[in-house]
């Protein structure tokens, strides 16, 4: 499998699905045992008309079939049914349908239609997707963001959960839901990597930080204390907000191009408009430090530019005149409005991270003050408060870190990424039968 097709959904191919008219019953059958097709939905006057003259034996299967059969096409001996199945399975779906006497006929995609969406990471990849389709269902013509997503969420979340300690106990929780022993946490065995990888980043950050369970000693700083250098901290995390903002920039420009070409791309406010005006913020932020005019005089032909296209993109799509002008000038100021406001957002990641060093250091000193006592009281009561200062402080800020992570992935990322809904790709199935039960 080529890197393109990694990362993008599963081409789907539309499918005619023919068989004689007295078959169709058996094909249907045989359609909904293989699980490889999701039918066109059925017409709502066929619908309303089958629904209207349902007898009181028919089951929801009987309903279900029946429905189907009066969608279907019928052209002199032979019937047809519309559909979409993954392109990769139609040698299945054709052995399938040939079993009752049918045919599976490829089709060239109906224009202006889009195709249901079918994802195929595999592994952790399928982990990461559920930050994905918690948001949406990514569009067919997209890019499937899913593993770029979860890797760049757990290095989030490590960058304000920095402890070894803490790490490691999300380490031990992630091989417990993968193990399965316990009942509670069956469904969350899928997100077992999910898990993994903010317990990994945890430590690797707990390490950068010096941090162990609070600021225990037990491992020196790598790198920076985030009580003690705040401000270090406080740009490390603008500079990881800025390039996170490009990379969504960057699949904002491919997702508009696959979308609707060049023109689209260049206009649209997530696509090359946009990225002008990140782009010119960069500059402007660079020029000021660095006291150079040269950066600052092409950050404002950037900007220039951005402006231009962003306002031509939002006044095509509010459709002209007087009322469009004043609809894409407000949405323009709240373009650039929102374009700092949401570099400034990942602030939150130093500022949490600060958060989760300050309780460490708070239950780690009222610890070793209460030890320091030397009485046997004070001893039991150092401990105590070791045990649940750090349940508490592990509790409140992985949950604290989890929000603030997906808040960041939802509203500064993938707003740039997305600018439609997809549908997922559901295979038709009848329902099960209804089995009556006499005593």
């Amino acid at each position: 499998m080529s890197w393109r097709d990694a990362v993008r959904p599963v081409r789907m191919q539309r499918v005619a699905l023919v068989v004689p008219v007295d078959q169709l019953r058996e094909l249907l059958e045989q359609v909904s045992s293989s699980g490889l097709v999701e039918l066109d939905p059925v017409r709502s006057e066929v619908d309303l008309a089958v629904v209207g003259n349902r007898q009181p034996d028919w089951s929801a299967r009987e309903l279900e079939l029946r429905r189907r059969t009066a969608q279907a096409v019928e052209h002199g001996p032979v019937t047809a049914m519309l559909g979409w199945t993954p392109a990769a399975a139609l040698p299945d779906l054709t052995d399938a349908v040939v079993a009752v006497g049918g045919a599976a006929v490829p089709l060239p995609p109906p224009p202006g239609v889009q195709p249901p969406t079918l994802l195929r990471q595999k592994g952790t990849g399928r982990s990461f997707e559920l930050i994905v389709q918690t948001y949406t269902t990514v569009p067919y013509a997209d890019v499937d963001p899913s593993l770029v997503a979860g890797v760049a969420y757990v290095a989030m979340f490590g960058m304000m959960f920095g402890d070894v300690g803490h790490g490691l106990l999300l380490l031990l929780g992630a091989l417990l839901v993968r193990s399965g022993r316990v009942a509670r946490l069956a469904k969350l065995r899928p997100a077992w990597p999910f898990l993994a990888g903010a317990g990994a980043t945890s430590v690797v950050f707990g390490f950068l930080y010096g941090e162990m369970f609070g600021p225990t000693g037990l491992v020196p700083v790598v790198w920076l204390s985030p009580v003690d250098d705040v401000t270090t901290l406080l740009l490390t995390a603008l500079g990881v907000g800025a390039a996170l903002l490009g990379g969504a920039y960057g699949l904002g420009i491919v997702n508009r191009f696959r979308e609707g070409g060049w023109g689209y791309a260049l206009y649209a406010r997530t696509g090359v408009a946009g990225s002008l005006l990140f782009i010119a913020l960069a500059g402007t932020v660079g020029g000021v430090y660095f006291d150079n005019g040269g950066l600052l005089i092409a950050a404002v032909l950037l900007a220039i530019a951005g402006l231009v296209l962003t306002f031509a993109g939002l006044l095509a799509a509010s459709g002209g005149g007087a009322a469009g002008v004043l609809q894409a000038t407000v949405e323009l100021f709240d373009v650039v409005v929102r374009l700092g406001s949401n570099v400034v957002s990942f602030a939150r990641l130093a500022a949490f991270g600060l958060t989760h060093a300050a309780l460490g250091g708070i239950v780690w000193l009222g610890a070793v003050a209460l030890w320091d006592s030397g009485s046997a009281s004070g001893r039991l009561g150092a401990g105590l408060v070791l045990v649940v200062g750090t349940a508490v402080a592990f509790t409140l800020e992985a949950l604290v870190a989890g929000i603030q992570a997906l808040r960041l992935e939802y509203y500064e990322l993938f707003s740039r990424v997305f600018e439609a809904d997809g549908r997922p790709f559901r295979p038709w199935r009848l329902p099960a039968e209804e089995l009556e039960v006499t005593s």
